[in-house]
């Protein structure tokens, strides 16, 4: 009798790969993610030098920041749903591939015109990177480390745009401020070639992604942030209005087309869970007061105290610091407390900071500025892991992937309004806006953290209810 032959093993799923982590593939993404990060607010500190030099004002020069932000918002969940059908590595390797170019093409800009256009195609390759590198991250890292691995994920998000000014300061210390474009290059060649060898090849999954649906994603949110810039900078009716009236008619269209869908392209069956909505909304209020002050402060410093810029870098440097220190320190109280009352507590702190700093005057020496921007630090760090864990936690673990997009989506809606906000001040009141920019930014703070306090009634029914089913169970 012939014995029959041992059964074929299955073959391991994408959501549960080896137990070792492949260290070079962990490297290309968080490389790619660093360099999208960090290019988001490196430009901030060299704005007025870069505005000097290609004789634009500073309102104008805001779009050096808003271009990249532009893309990026429009990018974001089409080339998401485009990792889903061609695979979330060719997005990565194409995405680092533009951002690369482009970055060379930023540091051999002419112009003003020229050098927002490649800050553009720059976000669009960015864009590419932050769509699908939670995906590509849930591939490197087994399903027992997940946590550590989307963790680390946003640290290096948080940490490399918080860097960005310090990073800025260093360059221009050393060389004029087309090398801060420049040394992005050696980085994504190195991302590249890290990526194309060592990063997971997945099938192209069965449903399809629909053009039309992806198209009306992005003309929604890059008119809706070019109409709000175009406002903020006083432009005549015409670029304001129209690009505005057009994005709610694709956003309309956008949400008529995906009504029904199980899994729509801009997830808004998440925004029916209250803890959900509360935490994106307190999201978008921090990282609305962090665009302010990123791009109001450097201005502040050089123009109105009278620093100069590679002072000015240093200067910054207090904030992203303190966000380094707390952040850990912050996500194990996480564990412990609730969110909501958590992040309430350091965007207050926020807000106070950034009211100390409209308060400081022209003969502020360097420890009170120090201290204020480390307090300010000290308040985002505290709300910045426990918030990321409150929207994960509070999205089914199906959606998980929408959350995701959702969470980038909502820090660059709120980095570019605040950058907006600036450049409204700006319009009105020239670079001395500044000032008056930082207020803003601490009544957003303030209005953060009041959304963030809502939360708490929701979280204690939630874990009553989870108490009772465990009860229930035993």
């Amino acid at each position: 009798m012939t014995a029959s032959p041992p059964p074929t093993p299955p073959t391991p799923a994408l959501t549960d790969p080896p137990m070792q982590v492949d260290k070079k593939a962990l490297v290309a993404v968080l490389l790619g993610v660093a360099l999208g990060a960090l290019d988001t607010s490196i430009a901030n500190t060299a704005l007025p030098a870069i505005a000097h030099d290609l004789n634009a004002t500073a309102a104008q020069s805001i779009w050096i920041v808003n271009a990249y932000q532009l893309a990026v918002v429009a990018g974001l969940f089409p080339l998401a749903a485009m990792g889903d059908l061609f695979g979330a590595r060719r997005i990565f390797l194409w995405g680092i591939a533009l951002f690369t170019v482009a970055s060379l093409a930023c540091a051999l800009a002419p112009s003003l015109l020229a050098l927002s256009v490649a800050r553009g195609f720059q976000g669009l390759g960015a864009a590419g990177v932050m769509s699908v590198n939670i995906a590509l991250v849930r591939m490197i890292f087994p399903a027992a480390r997940l946590g550590r691995g989307v963790g680390l994920n946003a640290f290096v998000v948080g940490t490399s745009f918080a860097l960005g000014p310090t990073v800025a300061s260093l360059v221009l210390s050393v060389a004029d401020w087309p090398w801060l474009f420049a040394l992005s290059v050696p980085f994504g060649l190195v991302a590249f070639a890290f990526a194309w060898s060592t990063l997971p090849r997945t099938e192209r999954q069965a449903h399809k992604v629909d053009p039309l649906t992806a198209l009306l994603s992005a003309v929604c949110f890059g008119l809706l942030v070019f109409g709000i810039s175009s406002g903020a900078q006083l432009a005549n009716w015409v670029q304001t209005v129209a690009p505005l009236a057009v994005a709610v008619v694709a956003g309309a269209w956008l949400l008529k087309r995906q009504a029904g869908h199980p899994a729509p392209m801009l997830p808004v069956d998440l925004f029916r869970l209250p803890l959900f909505k509360l935490s994106v909304l307190t999201a978008f209020g921090a990282f609305a007061t962090q665009g302010v002050a990123f791009v109001s402060l450097p201005f502040y410093f050089e123009r109105v105290l009278n620093r100069d810029p590679i002072e000015t870098g240093f200067l910054m440097t207090a904030w992203p610091a303190a966000v380094a220190l707390l952040a850990p320190f912050a996500g194990r109280l996480s564990d412990r407390y609730a969110p909501g009352l958590l992040c309430g507590i350091g965007l207050c702190v926020l807000s106070a900071g950034m009211v100390s700093l409209f308060l400081l005057d022209q003969h502020a020496v360097t420890q009170d500025i120090v201290w204020r921007m480390a307090l300010c630090g000290i308040g985002f760090g505290f709300f910045q892991s426990p918030n990321l864990r409150a929207i994960m936690s509070s999205a089914p673990a199906n959606r998980s992937g929408g959350a995701s997009g959702v969470i980038a989506m909502g820090r660059l809606l709120g980095q570019t309004s605040g950058a907006t906000l600036v450049a409204f001040c700006f319009g009105l009141m020239g670079a001395q806006g500044a000032n008056t920019a930082l207020l803003i930014g601490s009544v957003a703070a303030a209005l953060a953290a009041i959304s963030s306090f809502s939360r708490l009634k929701y979280q204690a029914i939630r874990h009553a209810v989870t108490s009772e089913k465990e009860t229930l169970k035993s």
